[in-house]
């Protein structure tokens, strides 16, 4: 049976790679036979994690999304590696919480730089090359995922910031897949809810799991394998004819709000 996934011969970058999601969007990728190019903050486990991969099938940056010249340096080292980037993952994020009347100025910023000013340097230096492959022939498009959550479609108790930045990643979802729709790079959203990951740890513990798991129709949490799955399914043809579109993979979570 012919697998409708299959990424065997694409390279796709991915950011927050290290860990939790970010790492199993790559796992997966690779089990698929794709390429990886990876971007991380931590630079011991990023390093650690390309080692345990290889040097043939990925490369890595250590560095902040919000930092153009490592997304430019490690945009141009997939393209030298392996020749092109077929599709981009992005995935880096961070969590400062605040209720709205005590958020700092710093912990607003933070927030917004990584989710959207980081994403915007990747969408834009990835899809620069993508533009030029299509026009130079030797690719016929590209695809494009932004991670987003539940929390940019109806709003987050204690961290506005956050709320804010997820929300902001649909627009910038719709807007690019309009621009570069006629060039067949495809560029949608995959927004999570509740998965277990080191950022939910507090919404998962104890004072709050039960509150937390109310809300979820299929009771209970994700998990970072599972949520991956259809990111990648998005970065594949079986996704070919699908963009500018925002699915929810949150055990039913947003439709039950």
């Amino acid at each position: 049976m012919k697998n409708i996934v299959d990424l065997s011969g694409s390279t796709i970058v991915i950011t927050g790679a290290s860990q939790g999601i970010g790492r199993a969007i790559s796992n997966l990728c690779l089990e698929l036979g794709a390429n990886v190019a990876l971007l991380d903050l931590q630079a011991e486990p990023l390093g650690a994690y390309v080692d345990e991969i290889g040097a043939d099938r990925a490369v890595g940056v250590a560095g902040s999304v919000t930092d153009r010249a490592k997304v430019d340096e490690l945009v141009a080292a997939a393209v030298k590696k392996f020749g092109a980037i077929d599709g981009l993952v992005n995935n880096a994020g961070i969590t400062r919480t605040a209720m709205a009347l005590k958020m700092t100025a710093q912990e607003w910023q933070q927030v917004i730089d990584v989710h959207l000013t980081g994403s915007f340097n990747c969408i834009q230096a990835v899809g620069a090359v993508m533009v030029r492959q299509v026009e130079e022939g030797t690719r016929s498009g590209g695809a494009i995922v932004n991670i987003s959550s539940d929390a940019g479609r109806r709003g987050t108790i204690g961290q506005i910031n956050y709320g804010t930045a997820k929300a902001g990643t649909l627009g910038m979802t719709m807007s690019a897949a309009l621009e570069w729709a006629r060039y067949n790079i495809r560029v949608n959203t995959v927004a999570f809810g509740l998965v277990e990951t080191p950022m939910t740890e507090v919404l998962r513990s104890e004072k709050f799991r039960d509150r937390s798991l109310a809300k979820i129709p299929l009771g209970r949490f994700g998990i970072p394998e599972e949520v991956a799955q259809p990111v990648v399914f998005m970065l594949s043809q079986a996704a070919g004819y699908i963009t500018g579109q925002h699915l929810s993979v949150s055990g039913g979570s947003f439709t039950a709000s």
